[in-house]
């Protein structure tokens, strides 16, 4: 398989046995030993997170790391079985590349990068700046990591996110005078749509209707993930 955006490094194969105080997973690799591995991942996992699940880790060679496996990928659905990211800081580093790439015909005239910068009444931070030379509108480009399904329904969230209300809040101040991206990384292959949450945080539905009636774009960007690697499928169909 070609055109990876991402290749995973050396990935260990285990079982996940238990998950706890959010940052902590204990896996039983399948040489038999157990290792406890750091989750960069703080949400619920809902759907994501089943005891008994087969993992892949990477390892890190740093003396000075606590931990040093980290959970990247797991195992869901007994019938058709998928590999599901659940590494949250991949998705800002992978989209950079997409970008940097031009992978996204929907964003174009832009010849700068930039990250975290600061915007809005709040202070937030934008996950991208987008800017051109020719004049054109700058790009404000939030980033949300998404792995919850309900078969081939991509959702976002998979809880109540203060912090993601904000950012659409913030994002809506913009409009129109600027362009507004929301960007849900959908990291599995098997969605085809996507919607909001709205038996999670039904706030977070609300605003993200208003967002989009105001003038904010959403790309529900698919991507095809695996122990190789992760690649872009294209976008997945919006349901509002």
């Amino acid at each position: 398989m070609t055109n990876w955006l991402y290749r995973y490094p050396t990935l260990y194969s285990g079982i996940l046995l238990k998950r706890y105080k959010r940052f902590f997973v204990d896996v039983q690799l399948d040489s038999g030993e157990i290792v406890t591995a750091h989750c960069p991942n703080t949400g619920p996992m809902t759907g994501v997170s089943t005891i008994g699940s087969a993992v892949k880790l990477s390892k890190s060679d740093n003396p000075h790391r606590k931990l040093a496996y980290t959970l990247e990928l797991i195992q869901v659905d007994d019938n058709q079985p998928i590999w599901v990211g659940v590494n949250t800081i991949l998705p800002n580093r992978i989209v950079k590349i997409a970008l940097a790439k031009y992978l996204f015909p929907e964003l174009r005239n832009y010849s700068e990068i930039k990250t975290e910068v600061v915007y809005g009444q709040q202070k937030s931070r934008v996950d991208f700046f987008l800017t051109g030379s020719n004049g054109e509108s700058p790009i404000y480009l939030e980033v949300k990591n998404t792995t919850w399904s309900q078969g081939t329904l991509a959702i976002f969230p998979d809880t109540e996110t203060t912090r993601g209300q904000k950012h659409l809040q913030e994002l809506t101040a913009l409009l129109p005078q600027t362009r507004a991206v929301m960007l849900y990384f959908i990291n599995r292959g098997d969605c085809t749509e996507f919607a909001p949450g709205d038996t999670t945080d039904p706030t977070y539905g609300k605003l993200l209707r208003e967002a989009i009636a105001a003038g904010l774009e959403v790309l529900p960007c698919r991507f095809h993930v695996s122990p190789e690697g992760i690649r872009y499928l294209g976008l997945a169909k919006l349901r509002i």
